[in-house]
């Protein structure tokens, strides 16, 4: 194993394994209507769950669940979807799926399957604003879902997903849905990002590689904005930017392969959330909707104790925010443009897995 944090080894961005965290990974697509949903459940059982909350615009289904102080320990899947609130219908296709198999909360006669979700705005500039997930598709991508990762980018969640919209969509790049996964030294950490973000994204040098767009070059959403230059002018009148500007969400889950207790692993959520910061700018914004969401497998005690381990804690939370970070950078570069919507998979064409529903 490398180190953590600086030294921390990333996987082969092509394909993500998640079989070491528990984990399966499915989407489906509506790539007319450009919109999809993307599944990550167990693979054969429950695991631990958290959640972060960034943006002031969210929508959620079954949040407190992830909450340390909620009566439930443990989660089934975890939706991220399409449609806005719209969207959060799906979920029941994914509790369908878990229910026939027995899979959920136990109550006595039955089970309740454990479904938190958040969405994402994409009823526009892309597809139609009627085309929404659908339970049949949750429950398709459940029945789909595998450990190894091969899709990325207009797939699933990421299929009408767009970002760099400061200066209105029609500046706009393409966003999309991107996995990694980081060895780090006794931690590996991976992560899923579904970015539809007003800001633009940087690489790892703090350069934009997908957003707003001028007559030459990118233009610096987060400068254009704190300067009131260019910004809320294009929109309009400076008090009312148009509402296809104001309508985002990256939403994001990272997994651990071991084992932490509830407080702690929220504490992971919070932590990731720097990956955003530092890749997404701005982000969290009043109009975005931005959850990020952590889990790990479920452990009687717990495999980590933070009190006792405070190094190992800051190695975990070092490798998770490194993982959201390259899961970030690979949803754009997957991304394949659309409805004159540039991305930066248009290069691979139909030999992208991308391209690909």
């Amino acid at each position: 194993m490398t180190p953590a944090s600086a030294g921390a080894a990333p996987v082969d961005p092509a394909s993500v394994d998640l079989a070491p965290f528990g984990l399966a990974l499915g989407h489906a697509t509506d790539r007319a209507g450009a919109t999809g949903l993307t599944v990550i459940r167990g693979v054969d059982g429950p695991f631990r769950c958290a959640a972060a909350i960034l943006g002031r615009a969210t929508g959620s289904r079954e949040l407190p669940t992830a909450s340390p102080d909620h009566l439930v320990d443990r989660t089934d899947a975890v939706l991220l979807c399409g449609g806005s609130a719209y969207g959060l219908d799906a979920a029941a296709g994914v509790m369908r799926w878990m229910e026939e198999r027995g899979r959920g909360f136990p109550v006595g006669a039955g089970v309740v399957p454990i479904v938190p979700a958040a969405v994402l705005f994409d009823l526009g500039p892309l597809g139609t604003f009627d085309a929404r997930p659908t339970p049949a598709m949750a429950y398709e991508a459940c029945e789909r879902a595998t450990p190894l990762v091969t899709e990325q980018g207009s797939v699933g969640a990421g299929t009408g997903a767009t970002v760099g919209k400061a200066l209105g969509a029609a500046y706009a790049m393409k966003g999309g849905v991107g996995c990694a996964r980081v060895d780090g030294d006794g931690v590996r950490a991976a992560a899923v990002a579904a970015v539809n973000a007003l800001g633009d994204v940087r690489d790892n040098d703090g350069r934009i590689i997908a957003g707003a767009r001028g007559p030459d070059g990118f233009v610096d959403a987060a400068r254009v904005l704190s300067a009131g230059a260019g910004g809320p002018s294009r929109f309009g009148a400076a008090s009312q930017p148009a509402s296809d500007a104001l309508q985002h969400t990256t939403i994001c889950l990272v997994a651990l392969d071991l084992s932490l207790g509830r407080q702690a692993l929220a504490q992971v959520a919070r932590a990731a959330t720097a990956a955003l910061y530092r890749r997404i700018t701005p982000c969290g914004t009043t109009f975005d909707g931005d959850v990020v969401f952590a889990v790990c497998p479920i452990a009687t005690p717990p495999a980590v104790s933070v009190p006792d381990e405070p190094v190992l804690a800051l190695r975990i939370e070092a490798v998770a925010v490194r993982a959201l970070e390259d899961a970030i950078e690979r949803a754009v570069r997957e991304a394949v443009g659309r409805d004159d919507v540039p991305g930066l998979g248009d290069a691979r064409g139909d030999a992208s897995p991308s391209a690909r529903t």
